[in-house]
């Protein structure tokens, strides 16, 4: 048996948009943080490791390159995030006995990550909400692109201040 079409009315269609105002902003910064992306704040360099690399490892790379934290990732997948506060709390009690295990062991596993096309504002709120230092950035194909940091947020926001 077939189903017979409804007859569309037009006239009870209304655009939700058609009243739609464009938001007015203060200035060039609340329109950054609110329209631009999160690509347009530098989020590269990074640096990435396997899930297999060595707690020693791992701080050694943070030491040699002055980071502060980590991506742990296998084929540009994001698995973990390993930072000084990881270190703090995990590892200095016990380094001895386990700065030849993974740096798996002892990671953040499964870090909360936003995209490179989300707002600088999602970001900031993010990071102060959840008191992450470092977010990682994501591609739309969830592969890690980049690392946004303290450094990173304090450079993009001085652009909008007056010299």
């Amino acid at each position: 048996m077939r189903r017979r079409r409804r007859s569309v009315d037009d006239s009870d269609f209304q655009d939700p948009l058609k009243n739609y105002e464009t938001p007015a902003y203060n200035d060039d910064l609340d329109r950054s943080l609110m329209e631009g992306e999160i690509r347009d704040i530098k989020i590269t360099p990074f640096t990435a490791v396997l899930p297999e690399t060595t707690i020693q490892e791992a701080i050694t790379e943070m030491r040699d390159s002055s980071i502060a934290c980590l991506l742990i990732a296998r084929d540009g997948k994001l698995l973990g995030i390993f930072s000084v506060r990881d270190v703090l709390n995990r590892v200095v009690d016990n380094y001895d006995r386990i700065m030849n295990d993974p740096v798996s062991d002892v990671m953040t596993p499964n870090p909360t990550a936003v995209y490179r096309t989300d707002s600088p504002a999602k970001a900031l709120n993010l990071m102060a909400d959840s008191g992450f230092r470092h977010l990682p950035i994501l591609n739309v194909d969830e592969k890690v692109v980049g690392i946004l940091g303290p450094r990173r947020v304090t450079s993009y926001l001085r652009k909008f201040l007056p010299d």
